[in-house]
């Protein structure tokens, strides 16, 4: 069997899927196609894979490939030293890990000067495997034998200089023995503690004097308090959740907290001492002090230290693994929102010394008008600030505020509602995250979509249109600072940075995206297009006009068919040449679908393509007759059917809308058992964090979401749900609110 097989085997293995779709998926993913592409247009080759399911494999096909290659490369380094044995390649071939590869390679990988290797150089091999022998009579016997070693030109004085060189070289042996490594970290694992306790604050004494120290030192303090669970713990290494091996490793490179793995120590060094001593049940007693002295200082001065490093390592791959994939359905959930269609919005970016910024948008994004008041500490010019709203108000026909949540918020957010209340005009107002507004309005593409304005404006037009559309408006930013995710600067950015981006393209393609409006931040995440000819689209539109058909295409510079064939489906024109452009039918099936209208004696009018599926009927053997007459699979037929009932069809129109609001709380206002509703802005391992209009976001522990027992919060709510709540604590002091979703607290 080849690797190739052997992969797409073991994939399908893993994944619990035929080994028919893996290798399909991975022929098609080899010809160079984009999981959207393969997701959504070939489903009849690989039998239906979804998006996620796609993503996993082309993962675990790159870390399955990387893995055959340095199993090539061992393999190569071992014999190139004529030291590979049949036994060892057999290891090495059927070796799942790089883990256990490199375990093998150990003892064969060229290293750095160490003290084994110095004792080998001085000619004390023959005594460490004399003594591996087992056969000195005394300890007499011993010394006798390593004093015949001694050597002063060479450095060995005594001939307990000797035995410590002898040692030396088998504590390195015994540590480089793979099946004594693997017992070792198995053990570690299973039965040690992870430990942290609170690193002894700096002296105070010395720490320096001023304003700037005091506030350091209060911060500081500040910090400590959020870590103080941690100053006492422990708790078994296998069981430590993942979101808690995040936090302790961020109170650990903070320098609050000092972590340790604590193993079973007398265990493991005597189950080593039980693999170098030949006969167990009469042990030699003069070399058995020797050995037990090899062991000690193997495991504490090269194994366990080496241990705990990979374990450490492999805790926090997991928890990364495992916070990535809830920051990625968080991110997913934020930008599926349903937009809010048909309505000028004024985006508020409050601030208090400088301003609060303000930009009308109306309901196709474009910026009408922007301004600065000072409603706020310390001019305070609330008059002012009112007379200017009311003007902006009746000139642009505004009818919702959006609101960034960050400082000054609470503030404008008290202005905003004594305003609605002398307003005529039914006015609302919606406070959104403005999470990355400010990294998006000092960037180069906001620099290009608004050069006239200065970050403050883009600020405030990002704030109102992340409310019209999220999702065009979220691509923008980087999702790391879109702020759903969980310890998200603590983890290896490039691997989040490739998931998120996986999401971002998956919601993009899911949702379709209009090519004569899009901007090239959203081109460039529709499958097959590069920012290069994102770049080229624009430039086109820009230059020729509105693309009036898909296969226009064709025609921008950089974008061949094979772009095409990746891209087109993913596109939208409303009002082209070509009505099947503004679904999601991709023009390789228009012909089919031709077809299918001639069958059924209809054209190809919106009001005959909505006819189709009544036409048909439903039932699987119709589907299977039709789809046969038409030259396409049953999985293909259905989708057309689908975008021909809608075409055009936003699938975020099912998703929760956001809570509009025309009245304050404060945290001051909250009491327990209040019944309350919002919206569900942030999910992390321990429970979901909800927008009550306090300006302060809520918990709910995992354990208050609901009646029966929830693994995970993602089980239960999604961000952008919208959820009625019920208080059970404010602690106004340490800005924390606790709230409830169980119905024995409603």
């Amino acid at each position: 069997m080849d690797i190739q097989t052997q992969i797409t085997e073991r994939i399908a293995q893993e994944l619990g899927i035929r080994r028919e779709q893996s290798a399909a998926a991975v022929r098609l993913i080899d010809e160079g196609n984009t999981i959207p592409f393969i997701a959504r247009y070939r489903k009849e080759v690989t039998g239906g894979l979804d998006d996620t399911q796609l993503r996993s494999l082309d993962e675990r096909l790159s870390y399955l490939r990387g893995l055959e290659e340095r199993r090539g490369k061992v393999l190569e380094a071992i014999a190139a030293q004529d030291k590979l044995t049949p036994e060892l390649e057999q290891a090495i071939r059927s070796a799942q890990t790089l883990v256990e590869i490199e375990d093998l390679y150990r003892p064969f990988r060229p290293k750095r000067v160490t003290r084994a290797g110095v004792a080998r150089e001085k000619g004390l091999e023959p005594l460490a495997a004399w003594l591996m022998e087992q056969t000195a009579g005394s300890q007499e016997e011993i010394l006798a034998r390593a004093e015949t070693f001694t050597d002063p030109e060479k450095g060995i004085a005594t001939a307990e200089e000797a035995l410590q060189g002898a040692r030396d070289i088998l504590a390195e042996d015994v540590s480089d023995n793979a099946a004594f490594r693997a017992r070792v970290r198995a053990l570690t694992l299973g039965k040690g503690l992870l430990e942290t306790a609170e690193r002894p604050a700096a002296d105070s004494s010395k720490a320096s004097a001023g304003k700037k120290a005091a506030k350091t030192q209060a911060r500081t303090e500040e910090r400590r308090e959020v870590y103080e669970l941690y100053f006492h713990y422990a708790e078994e290494l296998n069981k430590v959740p993942d979101h808690r091996v995040l936090a302790i490793n961020r109170g650990e490179a903070e320098k609050i907290l000092t972590v340790r793995i604590a193993a079973p120590e007398r265990e493991i060094q005597g189950w080593l001492l039980g693999q170098l001593v030949r006969d167990r049940k009469a042990p030699n007693r003069a070399v058995l002090p020797q050995l037990v002295e090899v062991v000690r200082d193997s495991y504490h001065r090269l194994i366990a230290p080496a241990i705990e490093r990979e374990l450490r390592a492999q805790l926090t791959e997991r928890a990364e693994d495992a916070s990535i994939v809830v920051f990625g359905k968080n991110l997913e959930q934020l930008l599926m929102q349903q937009p809010i269609t048909g309505r000028t919005v004024l985006g508020w970016d409050p601030a208090f010394r400088t301003g609060c910024k303000l930009a009308v948008v109306d309901p196709t994004g474009k910026v009408l008008d922007t301004k600065v008041i000072y409603p706020t500490e310390p001019q305070k010019r609330i008059a002012d600030a009112e007379r200017e709203l009311h003007r902006l108000v009746e000139k642009y026909h505004i009818d919702l505020f959006s609101v960034g949540n960050g400082t000054a918020s609470r503030e404008s957010e008290q202005v905003i509602v004594d305003f609605i209340k002398k307003e005529r005009r039914p006015l609302q107002y919606v406070i959104v995250s403005e999470a990355g507004a400010s990294v998006y309005s000092a960037s180069k593409t906001a620099a290009e979509e608004f050069p006239e304005f200065d970050v403050g404006q883009r600020s405030a037009a990002s704030i109102a249109r992340r409310l019209q559309d999220p999702l065009a408006e979220l691509v923008k930013i980087d999702p790391q600072a879109i702020g759903v995710g969980q310890y998200q600067h603590d983890m290896d950015q490039k691997k989040l940075s490739a998931a998120l981006s996986g999401v971002v393209e998956k919601c993009v393609n899911a949702v379709g995206v209009d090519l004569n409006t899009a901007s090239y931040a959203l081109l460039s995440h529709v499958a097959g297009i590069s920012r290069t000819v994102a770049g080229n689209i624009v430039s086109y539109r820009d230059q020729v006009g509105r693309f009036t058909s898909r296969r226009e295409l064709l025609k921008v510079k950089g974008l061949g068919p094979k772009a095409y064939e990746q891209c087109a489906g993913f596109l939208r024109i409303r009002e082209g040449k070509e009505p099947l452009d503004n679904t999601g039918v991709h023009p390789e099936s228009y012909d089919a679908v031709r077809t299918l209208l001639r069958q059924l004696g209809l054209t190809d009018t919106p009001q005959d393509l909505q006819k189709v599926r009544q036409k048909i009927g439903r039932g699987e053997a119709v589907l299977k007759q039709t789809a046969g007459s038409v030259g396409i699979g049953v999985p293909t037929l259905t989708d057309i059917l689908t975008e021909l009932d809608k075409p055009g069809r936003d699938p975020r129109e099912s998703m929760p809308a956001p809570v509009l609001r025309s009245d304050v709380l404060s945290m001051e206002d909250l009491r327990p058992g209040m019944k309350l509703r919002g919206t569900v802005r942030n999910i992390v391992d321990f429970g979901a964090f909800v927008d009550i209009g306090v300006h302060q976001d809520g918990l709910v522990h995992i354990s208050r979401l609901s009646d029966r027992f929830v693994k995970h919060p993602m089980e239960v709510v999604s961000v952008g749900d919208v959820v009625d709540v019920t208080v059970l604590e404010a602690d106004v002091r340490r800005g924390r609110i606790a709230l409830s979703m169980r119905r024995e607290d409603m």
